[in-house]
């Protein structure tokens, strides 16, 4: 059959061949015929016939329609706005069953790990706390805690998080993990821990520190421009920082916008990134979490192994660069931790940190 033979019903009039599909996928799901991680694939191409794709938006920044792309991208990140929709709504939507729950795909999760060296990483922020309105206030409960202290007797486990090093080791206060702070521009290894596979006995990496002295700068500058913004904070993140506006109200999002826009035009080093109601400000430099990932893989000796299972968890925007890398390495399992659909490169979804 070419592509000449298929007719596909407008979006928004075809319901009935969608329910059709997301029918024959939950039978393929339940049935012996294909392994259950067959599913997300064939749900991709099934998406694909149907236009259910959801759009990934771009954030521009150097040309004259700038404040208003942040603007929009800054509505994106809003969970009441995705919430409305009707394909949130449904508990059996084929963005759920592309990304079916990692809790649900544990066997196959723990099949394709067996004989391979499991290695963990994990946002901070949404994943293993909560989101809340400030970031300051973004303590973990203490299952958690030790469940992560647990988690680090049995496997190498990282946090890898847009925050800096201080601030993320003092909500978690575990020795025994690495920690890459500023988006992993900054990292440490653990101060109390077994050897790692090398023996290294410290992992250490700032590829940004250079621009140190322009990041402080920028920090005092953001932090008078926004005092007329309600609500917003500006937070320094050593090697990166973020401009929060959770709090800001939607009307005062441009002016909050054109502020950083006028800051970072004298900083042409400086590029903005966003994630989960936040701007993020950081170098130039071609790094991200995903090349946290990759060192810290190299660190512990499992640069070139076939017999490493990485494990990343985040729900950021920012985490997809790690995500991109696994799939790329073809290695281990992304987990997006998200309640609403989201243009994603993890295979698997977990609702928040409590199913985390």
């Amino acid at each position: 059959m070419t592509n000449k033979n298929i007719v596909v019903a407008p979006i928004g009039k075809s319901s009935r061949v969608n329910n059709t599909l997301v029918e024959l996928a939950m039978s393929i799901s339940n049935s012996n015929a294909l392994p259950r991680a067959a599913v997300p694939r064939i749900m991709a191409l099934f998406g694909g016939v149907l236009g259910l794709g959801l759009p990934q938006k771009k954030l521009l920044i150097k040309d004259g329609t700038k404040v208003n792309t942040w603007i929009d991208s800054m509505r994106a990140s809003s969970p009441t706005r995705v919430k409305s929709t009707q394909q949130n709504q449904d508990p059996i939507s084929p963005w759920t069953l592309y990304h079916p729950s990692a809790l649900n795909m544990l066997d196959q999760i723990v099949c394709d790990s067996k004989g391979k060296q499991i290695v963990t990483f994990l946002d901070y922020d949404g994943t293993l706390s909560p989101i809340v309105a400030d970031p300051d206030k973004a303590y973990m409960t203490k299952k958690m805690r030790a469940t992560l202290k647990d988690l680090a007797r049995h496997f190498p486990t990282a946090i890898v998080s847009g925050r800096c090093i201080d601030k993320v080791y003092s909500f978690v206060r575990l020795a025994e993990l690495y920690y890459a702070g500023s988006h992993g521009m900054d990292i440490k290894g653990p101060t109390n821990r077994r050897s790692t596979k090398k023996g290294n006995e410290e992992v250490l990496l700032q590829p940004a520190s250079e621009f140190l002295p322009m990041i402080n700068e920028v920090y005092n500058i953001l932090v008078e421009k926004t005092k007329s913004v309600p609500g917003a904070k500006v937070e320094n993140n050593k090697f990166c920082l973020s401009v929060h506006f959770r709090c800001v109200d939607e009307k005062n999002w441009v002016a909050l916008a054109e502020q950083v826009s006028l800051v970072l035009d004298e900083y042409p080093k400086l590029r903005l990134t966003q994630g989960r109601k936040v701007l993020e400000i950081r170098p130039t430099i071609k790094w991200d979490k995903g090349k946290a990932l990759e060192f810290l893989l190299e660190s512990l000796g499992y640069a070139n192994s076939d017999n490493v299972f990485p494990v990343y968890i985040g729900d950021d925007r920012t985490d997809e660069d790690a995500f991109k890398v696994l799939r790329r390495r073809g290695q281990g399992v992304g987990i997006l931790v998200s309640k609403i659909p989201k243009e994603t490169n993890a295979s698997y979804t977990l609702k928040d940190p409590t199913e985390v």
